[in-house]
């Protein structure tokens, strides 16, 4: 009976060209004898509505028979517990670094104790290549005005540099030494040469290894002419001064003669204040110095019997000889000058940025300059 219903039906609609897509749907779900009454009702109505609230559209799928949606799962409590709980430690760990990072950067370094007592003696590197006193000046008035530092110990290693850099250096160690009354001692490592050597001679005492390279007293200047390289690339510089050797070692043109006397005499007044000034810090007349100081190198071995050095010995002779001459028993403190940062971090937060990007005034500086350099 049933199933002729619905071909009753399915004849009826047909005949009414009924193809609305859910009217098709609903008509083959032959057990739901509710929704067949529905559709016979329609028909004989002759209305072609049906009421939307209670199906889908017409272009969303049916669920399959028996479905139903699965409610959203809730976060227990312990869940967000275990989330807050940890970024708080996460941000009190990440605090905790940060503060010690700071502390450390502060701290000054100390080697064999504590920096607090009034044994200590200061160390301070003299490294490289001497180009500015900045650093160096800052650390001896600093250790000069620590009372509880009884001596400084300049740890040298460097070939010398520029000249009024050594030579304001080694008036520095001097007023120290006369004003604050401190020893001030220098102890060579592998080499102590020209300005390094001039900072030296200014100390009380001065400590070389036997193989250690001493010595170098003598004035070099040089720069680098490009007059030729301008010429092939068929550029020619323009320069408009006032003054017959204003534009005196321009490397793109030649030296004249002139220019060469003029510079001359610029070296040897330099070379004879760096030759009086390492007498002067050795208590010898300019005369004992004068034929040492060709611009050679001795060894240490050498250098104690010519008078250049006090004594053959590295860092650990020095250290224990100083802190016996000031009265310390025993092992000595070291006390170093704080460390500064370093890496890529620190360059961005400082304020020089000539670490990062030379300036103008750093590319431009090209003319020839004066060293206590040894080569």
């Amino acid at each position: 009976m049933r199933f002729l219903e619905f071909d009753v039906l399915e004849r009826a609609a047909d005949a009414a060209h009924f193809t609305n897509p859910n009217c098709i749907r609903l008509l083959g779900r032959r057990n739901s004898v509710s929704r067949l009454l529905y559709w016979l009702a329609v028909l004989n109505s002759g209305t072609m509505t049906e009421p939307t609230p209670n199906y889908p559209p017409s272009n969303a799928p049916l669920p399959p028979y028996g479905y139903a949606p699965a409610e959203k799962r809730r976060r227990s409590a312990g869940f967000w517990v275990l989330v807050i709980g940890g970024s708080l430690c996460a941000a009190v760990l990440l605090l905790a670094v940060l503060t010690w990072a700071a502390v450390k950067s502060m701290r000054t370094d100390t080697e064999g104790g504590s920096i607090t007592g009034s044994d200590n003696i200061g160390v301070i590197e003299v490294d490289g290549v001497l180009l500015t006193t900045d650093t160096l000046a800052q650390q001896l008035r600093k250790f000069g005005d620590d009372d509880d530092v009884k001596a400084i110990i300049l740890h040298i290693n460097s070939p010398g540099g520029g000249a009024a850099v050594s030579q304001e250096l080694y008036h520095e160690v001097l007023r120290i030494r006369r004003e604050k009354h401190k020893r001030i001692i220098a102890s060579i490592e592998s080499v102590g040469a020209s300005g390094a050597y001039y900072i030296a001679s200014a100390c009380d005492k001065i400590y070389a290894n036997d193989a250690s390279v001493v010595g170098s007293i003598g004035v070099i200047m040089e720069w680098t002419q490009y007059g030729d390289l301008l010429r092939w690339a068929k550029l020619k510089p323009v320069v408009l001064h006032a003054g017959e050797l204003k534009d005196a070692g321009d490397p793109p043109h030649d030296l004249t003669p002139k220019e060469a006397a003029y510079f001359q005499g610029l070296i040897d007044n330099m070379y004879g204040q760096f030759v009086h000034d390492v007498a002067a810090g050795r208590n010898l007349p300019d005369a004992r110095i004068q034929p040492l100081a060709t611009g050679q190198v001795w060894t240490g071995q050498q250098a104690k019997g010519l008078g250049l050095i006090d004594k053959e010995g590295g860092l650990r002779v020095a250290l224990m000889d100083t802190a016996k001459d000031v009265g310390i028993k025993g092992e000595p403190t070291i006390k170093k000058p704080a460390k500064k940062r370093s890496g890529l971090l620190a360059a961005l937060t400082s304020n020089d940025t000539d670490s990062l990007l030379p300036t103008p005034a750093k590319i431009l500086n090209q003319s020839p300059g004066f060293y206590f350099l040894w080569k």
